[in-house]
């Protein structure tokens, strides 16, 4: 599914399912939390902190669809087409950053 499809998908399901998007302060609210869950997994499970057996359970990949669902809702609501301005930045990073990270010692 590429991200026009997404977005419609997310579109049709808050029509479905959905009284309404949430305004885009209550989902940017929404995208902080999610964003903070992802943040405890990683820390927890990859970084130095140790991971509580409740948090043992939590599936990484569902917590990073909540953030793209709530970009893709903040997208649909704010008229962005997402597909268009990916495509956009990864071009511009592309050229920017071709040759950026050859030359750096610590990714070596």
């Amino acid at each position: 599914m590429n991200i026009q499809n997404a977005q419609k998908a997310v579109d049709e399901w808050i029509k479905a399912h959905g009284v309404r998007y949430f305004n885009e302060l209550t989902n940017m609210a929404q995208l902080t939390e999610e964003v903070g869950e992802v943040a405890r997994i990683i820390a927890r499970r990859y970084g130095e902190q140790s991971e509580k057996e409740s948090d043992k359970n939590k599936d990484l990949g569902e917590e990073l669809a909540d953030i793209l669902f709530v970009v893709l809702c903040l997208a649909n609501q704010t008229g962005i087409d997402l597909q268009q301005s990916f495509d956009k930045k990864l071009d511009l990073k592309a050229k920017r950053d071709h040759d950026r990270h050859h030359g750096n010692e610590k990714l070596k």
